[in-house]
């Protein structure tokens, strides 16, 4: 497999962990892969009456960045304007919203999965 194959795998498998993860912690699932002009959001979720735009970030057990610090200025920005775009969409202007980012680095050894760390309101 390519390196670009290999990080799209270790994408899609850390978003479908993330999914599981967030249904586990009580939030409702309403999109995955949001995309538009602005960019795409990972997952669209409800957590009681917020709906939580999530960012999901994976990083193999070696990196030594933790996966939540690549979420920079611009990617926030896009968020936010891929955001902007979901609620004028689904028409919920007037919801409480917030950004999460799901941060998983994968154990090192990889029969265990992921390690887990989720920040509310990341930015």
């Amino acid at each position: 497999m390519t390196a670009r194959r290999d990080s799209k795998a270790l994408g899609d498998a850390a978003e479908r962990t993330a999914a599981k993860f967030l249904k586990k912690h009580g939030y409702t699932l309403l999109a995955r892969n949001f995309s538009t002009r602005a960019g795409e959001i990972d997952i669209i979720a409800a957590d009681g009456e917020t709906i939580c735009f999530v960012e999901v970030r994976s990083r193999g057990s070696s990196d030594s960045v933790p996966p939540h610090a690549t979420v920079g200025r611009r990617k926030q920005a896009r968020l936010r304007a891929a955001a902007s775009n979901y609620l004028a969409v689904k028409r919920l202007h007037n919801r409480l919203c917030r950004f999460d980012v799901v941060s998983l680095v994968q154990a090192p050894d990889t029969r265990s999965g992921w390690d887990i760390e989720l920040l509310r309101n990341a930015f």
